[in-house]
């Protein structure tokens, strides 16, 4: 059996959570925050899985309250609060053991986590890992269900994965023989690849599918292991591509640079880091259109920057028709990653953001007004009366 549980840290509304419902996925949070919207979404909680490298006793405590389908441990503070908290249930929580398989992948190092030296989950090869579920399996208010690994993100082919597969079978086996344990479930993460530029070419679904249920198979064979279900967190994979945003062009301005061709223009938008910072974070590229000008030569090579007070390049040296203030700029696959790190970076209002299904358009989440950036925020007494200065 395979369950599909979508990535909620990829985009993560309530609408969303309706459509993932809708799909029949089951729902992955890294937060309190974010299971608290699954919840106000109404989605099952009983298929939410909580994520996260350092969860507090609130969110513990959140989730146990919940009783969602799965609490994924990563630590042994964890193991121990657990301990604590579950101590007198008269039903177990059932849990899930994030493992570091060791595997570098071929990625940006800002989002491989698949490697030893790495913040999220138990080291295989140490033995920490096999030492984690052996204490879980102690702890009577807890069901050990199960072992989960993520490499790491946009990955354009398959040999991480693989090489994660054969780590975490070797695992499960030793949990088996040392601890007696079955795994029923094993979750090997997502991180399958999109086509952010032109020469993008991950693999397919079927074939990244057909890839990982080979060797998960080969494997289990060897060990003589049975056959868990497989869990997968493609949230990339199922939203970036579905994802445009537009900016609006205003001033566009061309600076001597000392390399060919001499000079560079810069078309500045209406928005920049604080709804995208991933060009900042790892170098993102995207490709770029003029959504208004699609029968115009995209001829022109720019620099798109942002509106910020800082250097916000987004899109370096793209191609596009010569453009004018007013016209339209649509970037493309920017539906994970990018309205779940907006910020209110010099106090720019987060932008709406709009479904579309067959023709119909419906906003999902409103545009941030100028009274919401401050509604949170306060002024002493000792200042509130303070006259002004002349």
């Amino acid at each position: 059996k395979n369950v599909i549980c979508f990535a909620g840290k990829s985009f993560l509304t309530m609408a969303m959570c309706k459509i993932v419902e809708e799909e029949g996925y089951n729902l992955d949070v890294a937060s309190m925050g974010e299971l608290f919207v699954g919840l106000k979404a109404g989605f099952p909680r009983k298929r939410i899985n909580l994520h996260g490298n350092n969860k507090s006793r609130e969110e513990l405590q959140f989730a146990l309250k919940s009783k969602i389908g799965h609490i994924v441990v990563d630590n042994f503070l964890e193991i121990e609060m657990l301990r604590e908290l579950t101590l007198g249930h008269k039903k177990q929580t059932s849990v899930l053991v994030r493992c570091s398989p060791g595997v570098d992948p071929h990625t940006h190092k800002a989002i491989s986590t698949g490697q030893a030296d790495t913040k999220f989950g138990f080291n295989i090869k140490d033995g920490s890992a096999l030492e984690g579920i052996r204490q879980i399996s102690e702890i009577p208010g807890l069901h050990f269900d199960g072992i989960h690994c993520h490499v790491g993100s946009q990955l354009l082919d398959n040999d991480s994965h693989l090489t994660a597969i054969d780590a975490m079978i070797d695992l499960m086996a030793s949990v088996k023989k040392n601890i007696g344990l079955d795994c029923a479930v094993v979750n090997i993460g997502g991180g399958l690849g999109v086509r952010y530029l032109e020469e993008h070419n991950p693999p397919s679904a079927e074939e990244f599918a057909e890839s990982l249920v080979g060797q998960l198979i080969t494997r289990l064979d060897k060990h003589v292991l049975g056959r868990p279900v497989l869990q997968q967190e493609p949230g990339r994979s199922i939203v970036a591509e579905a994802g445009t945003t537009l900016y609006t062009v205003g001033s566009i301005k061309t600076v001597p640079i000392k390399e060919a061709p001499k000079k560079r223009t810069y078309v500045s938008v209406d928005g920049g880091l604080s709804d995208n910072p991933r060009p900042q974070l790892y170098e993102a590229e995207y490709s770029v259109l003029a959504a208004n000008r699609m029968n115009d030569a995209a001829e022109k090579v720019v620099t798109v920057a942002g509106k910020h007070c800082e250097t916000d390049t987004l899109f370096r040296d793209v191609k596009v028709p010569d453009l004018a203030p007013g016209d339209i700029l649509a970037v493309q696959t920017t539906g994970a990653y990018n309205h779940v790190m907006a910020s209110n970076y010099n106090k720019l209002q987060r932008p709406a953001v709009v479904l579309v299904n067959n023709g119909r358009a419906e906003v999902i989440v409103e545009r941030e007004t100028l009274a919401e950036i401050i509604k949170r925020e306060r002024i002493p007494a000792r200042l509130a009366g303070k006259s002004k200065r002349k």
